[in-house]
């Protein structure tokens, strides 16, 4: 098994239907109850297991995360109000390894991240067909990206991350 994409990689349809996209909202709208269920009863030590040899640790997962997809939620907002944005990237090494990410608690991460994905759910299953089309461009690459597209990446992100805590206390016999 490849540690670092326990359920492969990112591997979007050539055309996005609303199959796919109910089935990604149904993967967001339960990650944030999965991961809880995964992380809450781990103790210090375990939360700052790597996942994999120079990977990040269960508690820094769980802050990217956190963070990631509120930048989903903010490209999201862009998107919807703007002509078709350049959205701004950011290096999520860095943040991750900022010492104020690691001093929040890992309940309130996942109290965060279940608030964010209910409203990220929200605004999902608002979208119409043609706002599904819509479009940001991220600054790597220059790549004009679709919310339909978006929204696969992040129930894929959600259940990627997931995988790697759960594949982590497999091994470990947690």
């Amino acid at each position: 098994m490849d540690l670092r994409f326990p359920i492969g990689g990112f591997n979007p349809p050539e055309e996005i239907s609303t199959e796919h996209i109910k089935r990604a909202v149904d993967d967001l709208s339960r990650f944030p109850l999965l991961l809880k269920q995964e992380v809450q009863y781990l103790d210090s030590a375990q939360l700052d297991t790597p996942y994999r040899e120079g990977g990040w640790t269960v508690r820094e997962l769980t802050h990217h995360i956190a963070d990631n997809h509120m930048h989903s939620y903010i490209r999201f907002k862009w998107a919807l109000t703007e002509d078709t944005p350049l959205i701004k990237a950011y290096d999520q090494d860095s943040w991750v390894k900022l010492k104020v990410s690691n001093t929040i608690s890992i309940e309130e991460e996942l109290e965060f991240i279940e608030l964010l994905h209910r409203k990220l759910t929200q605004i999902i299953k608002a979208l119409t067909t043609e706002e599904l089309q819509k479009c940001f461009i991220h600054p790597e690459g220059n790549k004009t990206e679709s919310l339909g597209l978006t929204v696969l990446k992040y129930a894929w992100h959600s259940m990627h991350h997931l995988a790697h805590i759960k594949n982590l206390k497999t091994r470990k016999q947690w």
